[in-house]
């Protein structure tokens, strides 16, 4: 499948795609809906639900196809991997460091890359989701307060389902993944971060996102969020 844009790329994220694409080709059976619902250029934010370790290689071919180049916000401790590390490193993915001092760092770079135009990519549940159907669970805040600090970039849902098949030892599981139109968050541009306001943001996204993957799965979705405490 070719992609709906060319952006320019530069060594270590051909080198990545080198590596993805034929993974992801080799291990799943990929279909995507509405690509041409990421913007071909300027700041996005993608915010995607996740269901197995496997779909971030996955999701970045996604993006790739769409024709943007990923950033992904990622633990720290994945980018402070040896050999993964210099990849991610080298692909200027961001680091984001829970918990502390260095915390709003990982906001502030991605602002930064919003603002330059680039694609922003997001998990908001922050983990795989805990939810026994495998739902797209209680999201964190973070991305909440990402949109709130870019205001004027769009916040484009993702829905994924089946890349957790693999799991199951199938041969080639379908997995997909269903863009669905920018969130409508103009009434949250000039508030303040305050805790409800946050979740409000949080939940009004998540339910776009699961809104894309009850369509993959055909299911009507849960009233409420499954709530994981750790």
């Amino acid at each position: 499948m070719s992609r709906v844009h060319k952006p320019k790329a530069g060594a270590w994220i051909r080198f990545a795609v080198v590596i993805v694409y034929p993974i992801v080709g080799l291990v799943y059976r990929a279909r995507w809906r509405g690509l041409d619902r990421i913007p071909a250029t300027g700041g996005v934010i993608i915010a995607i639900n996740h269901v197995s370790h496997m779909d971030t290689l996955v999701m970045a071919r996604m993006t790739w196809q769409a024709g943007r180049i990923p950033r992904f916000l990622v633990k720290n401790t994945i980018v402070d991997k040896p050999v993964l590390g210099a990849i991610m490193r080298g692909c200027k993915q961001i680091p984001v460091y829970r918990g502390t001092t260095d915390a709003a760092k990982s906001l502030n770079e991605a602002v930064l890359a919003l603002d330059n135009g680039e694609a922003i990519v997001i998990y908001p549940e922050g983990t795989t989701t805990k939810d026994p159907a495998q739902w797209p669970m209680q999201a964190k805040t973070g991305v909440a307060r990402l949109a709130l600090l870019a205001p004027h970039i769009p916040v484009v849902p993702v829905g994924q389902w089946g890349a957790q098949k693999v799991r199951k030892r199938r041969f080639r599981p379908r997995v997909e993944a269903s863009v669905g139109p920018a969130v409508d968050l103009s009434r949250y541009h000039d508030a303040e971060p305050a805790g409800e306001v946050l979740r409000e943001i949080t939940d009004v996204i998540m339910a776009a996102i699961r809104d894309e993957v009850a369509t993959l799965r055909d299911e009507a979705p849960p009233v409420d969020f499954y709530e994981y405490r750790a």
